[in-house]
C-alpha cells in the first residue's frame, strides 16, 4: 500500500509562526497528506491545537541572539546537530515538500531540505522578511507572502496568499457584529509574548479612566505575561472592573467574535484573525519588531478603515482612553470598522497555500 505524501512543516516557537503552520497542517491532513511538524521545545507548547494526527519532531536549534557567552559558543554545534538529524530523517522518509514558517527552529529542516535538494518553500507572515526566512528566501522555489507587498531580496520569487488562519478562526468567520450600546460590552486585549508588557502598563489605566456609565457595562479579557499577571488582575479588581486576566487564551477566536473592540499588537496572525472574523481594533505595533514590520502589517487594515493605529511612542493612557471612547460611543462607526476589517480578510489563505504546496510537489515528480 502506497503511503500518503509527507509534508514537513518547520516553524519557530511563537504563535506568529505556529498558528499559520497549524492552519496549513489542518488543510493538508484533510487533503490526505501526512504532516510532520519540526520545531523546538518552545514551539511544542503550541502543538496542543494541531490535529492529533500531526507527527511532532523536536529539533536541536539555537539563536546567536539569546543566552550567555557559552550558549552563543555552542549555538553552531546545536544547529549543526539539528541539521544532521533532520537530514537523516528526511533521507529515510523522503518528504514530498518542506515548508518553513520562520523562527530559529526552522533552520535545521530548511537547511537539510536544501542540502538534499528537496522541494521547499517558505511562508512569510509579515511585510518584511524575518531573519531566518531572509536566509532561505533565495534558496527555495518561492516565498508565499502573508502581507503584500513583501520586501524580498533580489532573485526571490514571491506569491501573495495571505496569512492562513486556524479552523477555530474560520468557524467564526464573518460572525455577526453586535455594535456597542447600553448593554454588556466586551473588550479583548491581546499582545505577543515580547510585546504584551506595554499593554499591561497602559490599557488598565486607560479603561479605568473611561466614563463611569461606560465602565458599568464593560467586560475585559486581558492577556498578560506571567510576571504582569498579579498587578494587572489587582488593578482591575481595585477599580471594580470586571476582567478575566490570563497569560494565554486558548479560545481567542471565540473571545474575538464576542468583542465589540480588540486592543492588540499588530502581529500578522492577529491581523489575519481580525480580518477573517471582522472586528474593530486599536493597534499598537511593537516598535522593536524587525524592520518595524508590525507597522507594515497594520497599514492595510488601517487604510481600509478597520483599525486605529497608535504608534508605541505615542501610547499613553489618555490617548488610548480617547480612542476607546471614539469606537464605543459611535455604534454606526464601529459597524463600519467591523465591515472594513472583514473586507481586508483572506479566509482562503490556507487553501491557497496548500495549493502551492501540492503544485510544488507535483512539479518535482513530473
Amino acid at each position: 500500500m502506497t503511503k500518503p505524501p509527507l509534508l514537513i512543516i518547520a516553524a519557530g516557537g511563537t504563535g506568529g509562526h505556529m498558528f499559520p503552520a497549524q492552519a496549513l497542517a489542518e488543510v493538508m491532513l484533510a487533503r490526505g497528506w501526512r504532516v510532520r511538524l519540526s520545531t523546538d521545545a518552545r514551539g511544542a507548547r503550541y502543538t496542543g491545537g494541531f490535529p492529533h494526527t500531526t507527527e511532532i519532531a523536536r529539533v536541536s536549534s539555537a539563536s546567536f541572539a539569546q543566552g550567555g557567552a557559552l550558549a552563543r559558543i555552542l549555538t553552531p554545534v546545536r544547529v549543526a546537530t539539528g541539521v544532521a538529524a533532520a537530514a537523516w530523517s528526511m533521507w529515510r522518509d523522503r518528504p514530498a515538500a518542506v515548508v518553513g514558517f520562520g523562527g530559529y527552529p526552522t533552520i535545521p529542516a530548511m537547511a537539510a531540505a536544501w542540502v538534499l535538494r528537496l522541494p521547499r518553500m517558505i511562508h512569510e507572515q509579515n511585510g518584511i522578511l524575518g531573519r531566518v526566512n531572509a536566509i532561505f528566501a533565495r534558496r527555495v522555489a518561492l516565498v508565499a507572502c502573508g502581507i503584500w507587498p513583501t520586501r524580498l531580496p533580489k532573485g526571490a520569487k514571491g506569491v501573495h496568499v495571505g496569512n492562513p488562519v486556524r479552523a477555530a478562526v474560520l468557524k467564526r468567520a464573518a460572525a455577526p457584529y453586535i455594535p456597542p450600546g447600553d448593554y454588556p460590552i466586551q473588550i479583548l486585549v491581546i499582545g505577543g509574548s515580547q510585546g504584551a508588557r506595554i499593554l499591561s502598563d497602559a490599557v488598565p489605566q486607560a479603561i479605568a479612566d473611561l466614563p463611569s456609565a461606560m465602565l458599568a457595562n464593560l467586560r475585559i479579557s486581558h492577556q498578560a505575561r506571567d510576571e504582569d499577571l498579579a498587578r494587572v488582575t489587582d488593578f482591575y479588581a481595585r477599580h471594580g472592573i470586571k476582567a478575566d486576566v490570563q497569560p494565554f487564551f486558548h479560545d481567542v477566536p471565540a473571545r474575538m467574535s464576542e468583542a465589540q473592540l480588540v486592543i492588540a499588537r499588530a502581529g500578522a496572525s492577529t491581523i489575519a484573525d481580525l480580518t477573517v472574523i471582522g472586528r474593530p481594533a486599536i493597534l499598537i505595533p511593537f516598535a522593536a519588531a524587525t524592520g518595524d514590520h508590525q507597522t507594515a502589517n497594520a497599514r492595510g487594515l488601517v487604510d481600509a478603515g478597520g483599525a486605529i493605529l497608535i504608534p508605541e511612542h505615542l501610547l499613553d493612557a489618555t490617548t488610548l482612553t480617547q480612542q476607546i471612547i471614539s469606537v464605543l460611543t459611535q455604534d454606526r462607526g464601529a459597524v463600519r470598522m467591523a465591515a472594513a476589517a472583514l473586507s481586508a480578510g483572506r479566509p482562503d489563505a490556507a487553501e491557497r497555500l496548500a495549493g502551492l504546496v501540492e503544485a510544488l510537489a507535483a512539479k518535482e515528480t513530473a
